[in-house]
């Protein structure tokens, strides 16, 4: 697909590797809207500089505030998007939470949040665009997985749950939207810097271990990643922009972790 001058919808954009994405699709040519769940002024903030950025590369930003749990929400962006710009060519799946918990413990709320934003919000925007595109004969489904999509974690059997989905999904989406040359592959993100994992996965690890946060982060990095470097949102970018590129490639599962993760 020539990407310059198309149109994509990434949620979960206003930080983190949502807005790394954000970023390398702008620098493409491509029209973002940024959508997160902007229900306070911090967030609301992070979109509209991240919208600012994507405008700094001669493209237009449009933010849409949404809950990708909700149905009405998740149509009401897609229509956003399709009054504002006139089509979707691209939705990036990026919107995604995590959090820390043993199965014996874990409440029940906190596997129907996990499970709703990371597996339910993909299905539920895939599911709003599908009929666009396929009208269109053209468009590209990225779905963010992770490499705890590909083997499992102890203390993220919620999120390792949601990502083992994600990427079934994203296999099964593929079949059925093949026919109308249509794409859907997912990237799985390694040791990325982001709040997720410095504000909740790395203090979990540092009181597993007896190191403080940062010294837990360095040794992850440092005993788990061939690389030895960890991953930045613009790596997840690129393999985003490559993704929405190609023609001849779907149910993929690209695995973007300094080789942590080889399956």
């Amino acid at each position: 697909m020539e990407l310059k001058g198309t149109v994509a919808i990434v949620t979960g954009a206003a930080r983190g590797i949502g807005r790394g994405i954000a970023m390398c699709l702008a620098r493409e040519g491509v029209h973002v809207i940024i959508a997160d769940l902007g229900q306070n002024q911090d967030t609301a903030r992070e979109m509209e500089e991240a919208a600012r950025q994507v405008r700094a590369h001669g493209v237009e930003a449009l933010t849409v505030n949404v809950d990708v749990r909700d149905c009405e929400q998740v149509r009401g962006m897609v229509k956003a998007a399709i009054d504002r710009f006139g089509r979707v060519d691209i939705l990036v799946n990026n919107a995604g939470v995590t959090s820390v918990a043993a199965v014996a413990t874990m409440e029940e709320s906190e596997w129907d949040r996990v499970l709703g934003v990371n597996l339910k919000g993909t299905f539920l925007c895939s599911k709003a665009v599908a009929p666009h595109m396929m009208e269109r004969r053209s468009g590209r489904i990225v779905n963010l997985s992770s490499q705890a999509g590909k083997r499992g974690y102890p203390g993220n059997a919620h999120y390792c749950a949601s990502k083992f989905g994600v990427i079934g999904f994203t296999q099964s989406l593929a079949y059925e939207m093949g026919a109308s040359n249509v794409t859907v592959n997912a990237v799985c993100p390694g040791e990325v810097d982001t709040a997720m994992f410095r504000d909740v996965l790395a203090p979990a690890i540092a009181l597993l271990t007896g190191k403080t946060p940062e010294e837990a982060w360095q040794e992850w990095i440092t005993t788990r990643v061939p690389l030895g470097r960890p991953q930045t949102p613009e790596d997840i970018g690129e393999a985003v922009v490559f993704l929405c590129r190609a023609e001849n490639i779907t149910g993929e599962a690209l695995n973007v972790t300094g080789g942590s993760e080889m399956a």
